[in-house]
C-alpha cells in the first residue's frame, strides 16, 4: 500500500483533522471533545495521511516545542507502515524548524516501548483526560523510525 503525506495547517484542513480526531479520540476512546482539541490546534503543524485511493486515514501534530502528538489513525489502519510514515513527517518538520529534541506524552503501558525507541521519561506521571501519562523525550537522531507501531 501507498501513502500520500500532506503537510497542513489547522485552518486549512481543520474539517479533515477533526474528523479522525473525534472518530479516533472522542468516539472510540471517549476522551471529552474539550480536552482532544486545544489552542495548541492553531500554531502546531499537522500531517494527513492519505491511502492509495485518496482518503484520509491517519493524523498527527508537532508543536512548536517539539511535542508530538494527537495522532489519530483509523481503527482498520494501524499497521506498523502506517505510523512510520507519520512519524517521519512529523520527524522531518522537527528537522526543518531546526529541533534537536521531540516529545511524546504516553500512557503508562507504552513507556517501555518509547524507552525502546529511544525516549527516556522526563518529570513526573501525570493525568491527562482521566488516564495516566508520562512525557518521554528522545534527541531526533536517536528516534527509531524502524520500530514505530501502535501504542496509546
Amino acid at each position: 500500500m501507498t501513502f500520500t503525506v500532506q503537510n497542513v495547517d489547522w485552518m486549512s484542513a481543520k474539517d479533515k483533522l477533526t474528523k479522525l480526531r473525534e472518530k479516533v479520540f472522542v468516539y472510540e476512546w471517549r476522551i471529552p471533545k474539550d480536552v482532544e482539541f486545544d489552542r495548541q490546534d492553531s500554531a502546531a503543524c499537522h500531517v494527513l495521511l492519505l491511502d492509495d485511493a485518496g482518503l484520509e486515514i491517519a493524523t498527527g501534530r508537532i508543536t512548536a516545542e517539539g511535542e508530538i502528538g494527537r495522532i489519530a489513525v483509523l481503527n482498520n489502519c494501524r499497521k506498523p507502515e502506517v505510523y512510520q510514515q507519520l512519524f517521519a513527517a512529523l520527524l522531518a518538520i522537527a528537522e526543518q524548524q531546526g529541533m534537536q529534541t521531540v516529545s511524546v506524552q504516553c500512557e503508562l503501558e507504552g513507556v517501555n516501548y518509547y524507552q525502546q525507541q529511544g525516549f527516556r521519561p522526563v518529570g513526573a506521571v501525570y493525568m491527562d483526560a482521566g488516564i495516566p501519562r508520562q512525557r518521554m523525550a528522545c534527541s531526533i537522531k536517536k528516534f527509531s523510525l524502524t520500530k514505530v507501531e501502535f501504542t496509546h
